[in-house]
């Protein structure tokens, strides 16, 4: 078996591309000045995904893996553009800015109180959140949200108008008014304002996740800081009827709730409010990640255990300044807690580019766990197919990442001609890049797919025979991952992108 590396492929690819242009493939559609095929623009100025090997008239190509951060659905960095405080982090940004340069953001983040978006009964303040999310939806990524009613810093994170109407209400020392999440106009109010929400952002293919952020400190799910002194607390059917309200809006966009939902630092693995979120479709995060010094770096990845095969787990390290101060900030462990919690998303919970001029190691090999990361390591196909007639193309994936690919999708080849025309599409949906199962570093297992294909097969009739028009000639042939009828959804870590997810591998030659 001959191997080839890119070098030689790219330079016979040139001389392959020259001889057709001089004739020596002629064709009667070269004749007429139509494009047969040839992929000079596609394989000249392209590498492909990996080297490539000929044998027994078939070829082989070894994907490899470039490294590099991937943004994709279900996963990736969120930038916290409000953290409560308007003024964190997004406000030193220019507008034009989008932080582009941080490797695998995928989301902006905006977590304000309820009084900010509705500081009047019915009056909403939708641009303090639609301002900053167009920017990045601008720039293909996603949005996600929490609404408190509950802050340390603010006496009315709960609207004010909120507690006129009747609502019990709970001083803190002067310095915070916590609601009585059970209180009946209380809830009316809430629900009020999540049905509005709902009703503008539900099923918007742009919000990855909304948090259920109207229980608890921060929207933290707990009151450890403020039942100890108003001597008020609250229990699981309270917590339930919250998550029930988001449940009745929020239909087709992805809810959570924050682990401290189960107590702030209860170990263990199962709880009667997580496995009630679990089983309404409600995922998890962990806001406390790095917030203390190890041992005590986290509490709950027991808890994610659960979640991640079914659902996304969103991760929240401290602030980062805070935790440099405090001693508990360490770039391996922040590591470890995507591994360990199997997260798909992970916060940029400081001003973004101090963090990642200061962690940008720690930050690349995270890129290279966090979420999924479809990873094929071989493809093969034969050189030469003949139209109508059937052939196999076979390949083997892995995911890479900490947690499985969500959305699912199946693997796609995609023949263009030297213009970039798509002159075939072929979907392998035997293989669900869903069903990939996700290990430690190094070990993640493979699947092995082969599928038979034919390209514009004949239909014979007395009336005469059909097919769809194709043209014999070289062809450059791209591999991809998404929907059943081959449009590409996922980014795939290797060179050779044509622009809309599709991935060179090598030539294909049509022949009569």
């Amino acid at each position: 078996m001959k191997k080839i590396d890119r070098r030689t492929f790219l330079r016979r690819a040139g001389a392959s591309a020259a001889a057709v242009a001089a004739g020596a493939y002629w064709s009667p559609y070269a004749a007429a000045n139509i494009s047969a095929g040839g992929g000079v623009e596609n394989a000249a100025d392209k590498a492909p995904a990996g080297e490539i090997s000929h044998e027994g008239g078939r070829i082989t190509s070894h994907p490899e893996d470039n490294g590099l951060a991937l943004v994709n659905p279900n996963m990736g960095w969120t930038m916290h553009f409000y953290s409560n405080i308007l003024a964190n982090y997004g406000s030193q940004l220019a507008p034009s800015d989008t932080v582009d340069d941080f490797p695998g953001l995928g989301a902006v983040y905006l977590r304000v109180p309820w009084a900010f978006v509705e500081p009047e009964e019915g009056v909403f303040v939708w641009e303090l959140l639609d301002t900053p999310a167009q920017r990045w939806i601008d720039k293909g990524c996603m949005v996600a949200f929490r609404i408190s009613a509950m802050e340390s810093w603010l006496y009315h994170a709960t609207p004010e108008w909120v507690f006129a109407a009747g609502a019990a209400g709970y001083d803190v020392d002067g310095h915070y008014k916590e609601p009585g999440y059970d209180d009946p106009i209380f809830l009316e109010k809430v629900e009020a304002f999540v049905h509005a929400m709902a009703e503008r952002y539900d099923g918007n293919p742009h919000v990855a996740f909304v948090d259920i952020g109207h229980y608890g400190m921060w929207g933290e799910g707990h009151t450890v800081m403020t039942s100890p002194v108003h001597g008020h607390s609250w229990g699981l059917e309270t917590q339930k009827r919250m998550i029930d309200i988001y449940l009745r809006h929020f239909r087709r966009t992805q809810l959570c709730i924050s682990d401290d939902f189960a107590g702030h630092n209860a170990p263990g693995s199962r709880f009667p409010i997580t496995d009630y979120a679990f089983e309404h479709g409600v995922t998890i995060r962990d806001d406390s990640i790095l917030v203390q010094p190890y041992p005590d770096s986290w509490y709950h990845s027991q808890m994610a255990q659960l979640f991640w095969p079914e659902m996304p787990v969103i991760l929240e390290h401290e602030h980062y300044g805070n935790a440099l101060k405090r001693g508990s900030w360490d770039k391996e462990l922040l590591l470890k807690s995507v591994e360990d919690y199997h997260a798909s998303y992970m916060s940029i919970h400081w001003w973004p580019r101090v963090l990642l001029e200061e962690n940008r190691d720690i930050i690349d090999r995270i890129n290279r766990r966090l979420g999924y990361r479809l990873s094929p390591r071989s493809v093969t196909w034969p050189e030469r197919v003949a139209m109508g007639e059937e052939f196999g193309i076979a390949s083997s994936w892995r995911n890479t990442g900490v947690a499985p690919c969500y959305g699912g999708g199946f693997p796609c080849y995609t023949l263009k001609d030297r213009d970039g025309g798509i002159v075939s599409v072929l979907v392998d949906d035997s293989l669900d890049v869903r069903t990939l199962g996700v290990a430690a570093e190094g070990q993640a297992p493979a699947k092995e797919t082969s599928r038979r294909f034919r390209i514009a097969p004949r239909y014979a009739d007395r009336a005469g025979t059909f097919f769809r028009t194709c043209r014999a000639g070289e062809y450059d042939l791209y591999l991809s991952a998404g929907m059943r009828d081959g449009t590409p959804v996922y980014r795939l870590p290797f060179p050779g992108d044509d622009g809309h997810k599709r991935y060179l591998l090598g030539r294909i030659t049509l022949t009569e």
